[in-house]
């Protein structure tokens, strides 16, 4: 700043004087006071401070003349080297004021030291002690700012400082957390690998016992099947044991009905009884080999039973020969009694004159008024004589059925599961599964041992086992149709070949099929059951396939959802036959029946909401094999349904009926329309069987 480039200057002179009195400590702003002490003597200037002011001395009149002591306080800007002070009208001002304070300080307080000076002298050193005082104003000013500016940078030191060590000791808090927590994460690390060993060592532990368990009780298993395997040994044997005896009983009671002494129908039973007593004498020979303590073996039973057999087939031959003899004596009597009335008659004739017989003139069968409202002839004689079929394999194993040997019932129980667990198990998973579900049931007919429940079983180990067999075979296909395909159409077709491949091989079978089919479902004959009198509400509801039970009747719906699934499940059978089958063999049961089936339908009066849904049903599932078989006579068929049986449908159906109707009718339309009827859902292409 100027004024303190002037003070320097001012010092510096000051001390480049001869006398150098005056001294300049740099600490006299610190001290405050006795700072000009040395100078309370007889001030002696230099003679270069006498040189400017004597020089500028004859100029103060004048307003520009600066003088040098008010310009060390008015800061000029002039450096140090030119102490000639600025022309400034503020010095001069202040010199004014400066010579007017001397002059006033010399008369109050007269010095001699200074009275002896001039009156120029007095001034100028009165100035010299204004200059002072103020430059002492000035230093204290500055040394308080300095001060403050000390304080404030000694604050922000402070502040600063406690700043940084509040961070460093945040730092050392965060590596002593770190450190803690890596001593901790080591510690976790090492207790986990702990846990982990100890876990490892228990698993390990475990394993073993496991192993050891598994061994424990392999080897209990093993001692417990060994027991069964004995126990059932025994049993077994036991059983041999038993039905050898009973076979040695039957065998000896029918050797018993062989009389060649009888008189009866002059019939020779010589030869028959020679092999009784053959057969009778090696079952005896049997029960010799085993009576030393021994079980008979399967080998002995089977010998025995083969004799047991070959005895009932002579004593069946026997009956025959001997019935055969009896209807030839019954012949031979009423042609001799017919021969005996002829003669009687031509005697008449000889008293009597001749009279002329009425004419027997033969109606040839007249063309009914309208349709029929039940089957033709053929179809009831038919239908008669499954059911006769059926009643009399029911009768043939009555003795099995309903015996009360346990021993009887183990064995019936035992043939009925072999007989329905195939049937229940038909899918349309694959045709490998489907395929041995038939050789299954196939083996099972042809009188062969197939595994039950575990345990070996055959329709052979009774007289009626076979009967037994095939009946509630039957009845097991029927109640699939019922239920199963009543829930899901698509499950008609692989129960219908595989009963399609049965009925071909067993043909016995296919009549008790349809035989259950046509008790449970009169409309797959088809017929209309008529009330007979005598017969009551429920009796009759039960003829036409309803269920009646202690609760009631059951519903319309349940009763349609079942006719449904049996009409489903014949109308497949109709079309389909057993793949590995005989190509070159008939068709027990094809699509003639199919053809007959509708025929015979639509020349009956529509029933209710009975035929509309038994139509859609049949057509649906056998329509693309009609139409493949007939063609042109098919669609001709089609459209008479379409257009002469279909508003009879109508006219007997009520509101709440409609459904079904209105199912039909779109099937109808649709099928004219693109004149096609589609596969139906669920068919088994060839594919199927390579799978």
């Amino acid at each position: 700043m100027p004024a303190e480039s002037l003070r320097w200057d001012t010092l510096e002179a000051l001390k480049n004087s001869s006398k150098r009195k005056l001294k300049y400590n740099t600490d006299w702003l610190e001290k405050g006071e006795g700072v000009l002490e040395s100078v309370n003597t007889t001030p002696s200037l230099s003679a270069w401070v006498l040189r400017q002011l004597s020089s500028r001395s004859p100029q103060k009149a004048a307003p520009s003349s600066p003088v040098s002591v008010s310009g060390l306080s008015a800061e000029p800007s002039a450096p140090a080297r030119d102490p000639s002070p600025p022309a400034e009208p503020r010095g001069a001002v202040e010199w004014e004021e400066v010579q007017g304070d001397a002059v006033e300080n010399t008369q109050k307080d007269p010095d001699p030291s200074i009275s002896l000076l001039s009156a120029r002298a007095t001034q100028v050193e009165g100035c010299i002690r204004v200059c002072e005082k103020n430059h002492r104003d000035k230093a204290q000013e500055l040394l308080r700012q300095r001060l403050e500016l000390q304080e404030e940078m000694v604050g922000a030191m402070a502040s600063r400082e406690s700043e940084q060590l509040k961070r460093f000791e945040e730092l050392m808090e965060l590596k002593r957390r770190q450190e803690y927590q890596s001593v901790r994460d080591m510690l976790e690390r090492s207790s986990q690998e702990a846990l982990g060993r100890q876990e490892k060592l228990k698993e390990e532990h475990r394993h073993r016992m496991k192993i050891q368990n598994l061994k424990l009780r392999e080897a209990e298993l093993q001692r417990l099947r060994e027991a069964e395997l004995e126990r059932q040994r025994q049993v077994e044997g036991r059983d041999r044991l038993r039905r050898l005896n009973s076979v040695q009983e039957e065998v000896l009671q029918l050797n018993t009905l062989i009389d060649p002494n009888s008189v009866q129908a002059s019939l020779d039973l010589t030869g028959y009884s020679v092999r009784g007593n053959q057969l009778c004498g090696h079952v005896s020979e049997i029960i010799r080999t085993t009576a030393e303590g021994e079980f008979p073996s399967a080998e002995d039973m089977a010998r025995a039973e083969g004799a047991l057999q070959e005895m009932r087939t002579m004593i069946g031959i026997m009956r025959q020969d001997i019935e055969a003899a009896l209807e030839k004596k019954r012949r031979d009597l009423a042609e001799e009694e017919e021969k005996r009335k002829q003669l009687e008659l031509q005697r008449q004739q000889e008293v009597k004159p001749q009279t002329a017989a009425p004419p027997a003139e033969q109606k040839g069968k007249q063309r009914k008024a309208g349709l029929q409202t039940s089957a033709e002839e053929s179809t009831l004689k038919w239908y008669k004589e499954l059911q006769e079929i059926s009643r009399q394999c029911a009768a043939s194993f009555e003795e099995l059925n309903s015996s009360k040997d346990m021993q009887t019932k183990k064995l019936r129980m035992e043939l009925q599961k072999a007989a329905s667990i195939p049937v229940s198990q038909i899918s349309s998973i694959s045709g490998s599964k489907l395929r041995e579900i038939f050789d299954k049931i196939d083996v099972l007919l042809s009188c062969k041992s197939v595994q039950s429940a575990g345990r070996p079983v055959s329709a052979s180990q009774h007289p009626q086992g076979l009967d037994f067999v095939s009946y509630k075979l039957a009845e097991k296909f029927v109640k699939q149709g019922e239920e199963e395909v009543a829930s899901h159409h698509e499950a008609a077709f692989p129960i219908a070949v595989v009963a399609s491949g049965i009925w071909e091989r067993h043909p016995k079978v296919g009549d008790l099929i349809l035989a259950h089919l046509h008790k449970k479902c009169p409309y797959s004959v088809p017929c209309y059951p008529p009330m007979k009198e005598g017969t009551s509400i429920e009796e009759y509801q039960r003829i036409l396939g309803y269920r009646v039970d202690d609760i009631g009747v059951e519903a319309q719906d349940s009763f349609l959802k079942r006719m449904s699934g049996m009409i489903r499940l014949y109308a497949a059978i109709i079309q389909l036959r057993w793949p590995y089958g005989n190509k070159q063999a008939a068709d027990p049961h094809g699509l003639n029946h199919g053809w007959r089936w509708l025929a015979q339908m639509l020349n009956m009066e529509p029933l209710a909401d009975i035929t509309a849904t038994l139509l859609f049903d049949f057509l649906e599932v056998c329509g693309n094999a009609l139409m493949k078989q007939y063609q042109g006579q098919f669609w001709k068929l089609i459209l008479m349904i379409k257009e002469e049986y279909f508003p009879r449908i109508e006219a007997v159906t009520t509101t709440g009926q409609m459904g079904s109707v209105m199912r039909l009718k779109q099937f109808l339309e649709d099928c004219l329309k693109r004149r096609e009827i589609p596969v139906p859902k669920g068919h088994l292409s060839s594919s199927f069987w390579r799978s």
